[in-house]
């Protein structure tokens, strides 16, 4: 999701790549769920984030949609993101002591949090919000480190990919009509999300991601 905000407003005014150290780590966030709460439908979900989940809690996206899932509309595009617990307004993922049930199997924005990624022609960069976490003696951390994603390099490859497919997308939604840019989006959404992927680990589903972009690209007309 954009989001047409003055990045000096929101963070420190530093860049940072994934080797640099940045005020993070929370320590565990003993005692917080804070970033867990309240967050509307904010926590939008990329095809690794549903394949994750569905590797580590055995729940595929029919499943997932069951109350953990819900569709909403980002940029034009139809796409899935984390639906809070109206009970508590909160991730339906928090446990009863207020951790997270999920951890290792998180979604990105969450592995990412309290960092933000500004995105540049030929890549993108790490920022620290410096509003968003209520925790204020903070730990120094490598970013690296703080993401725990054993193939860095090619995560960020992966999300710059799929980032700059969905700007392609964005723009042709723009000059269609309604019921093709219904169309698009709902094959988008059927091609990258309902339709499991074979992999049983990272790289894997990256050689899977790019095989996927590669044809709906083609079959798009986008390539």
């Amino acid at each position: 999701m954009k989001r047409d905000v003055d990045i000096n407003e929101i963070s420190d005014g530093r860049l940072y790549s994934s080797g640099d150290m940045v005020k993070a780590d929370c320590r565990g966030c003993e005692g917080c769920s804070a970033c867990c709460r309240g967050m509307g439908n904010s926590i939008i979900l990329d095809p690794m984030d549903v394949w994750r989940l569905h590797r580590g809690i055995k729940k595929d996206f029919a499943a997932l949609m069951d109350g953990y899932i819900e569709l909403g509309v980002a940029d034009g595009m139809v796409l899935p993101n984390i639906k809070m617990d109206v009970q508590r307004d909160a991730c339906p993922f928090l446990d009863k002591n207020g951790r997270c049930s999920v951890h290792s199997h998180r979604p990105g924005l969450c592995r990412l949090f309290p960092l933000g990624r500004y995105y540049e022609e030929n890549g993108f960069r790490y920022f620290i919000q410096i509003h968003e976490c209520p925790k204020k003696e903070r730990g120094k951390v490598k970013i690296r480190k703080w993401l725990g994603i054993p193939d860095l390099r090619s995560y960020e490859k992966y999300i710059m990919s799929w980032h700059s497919f969905l700007n392609t997308c964005e723009d042709a939604v723009k000059t269609l009509d309604d019921d093709n840019a219904r169309i698009l989006t709902l094959y988008v959404l059927r091609r990258f999300y309902e339709t499991a992927y074979d992999a049983a680990d990272e790289n894997a589903f990256y050689r899977e991601f790019d095989l996927r972009l590669a044809e709906v690209k083609e079959k798009l007309g986008l390539a």
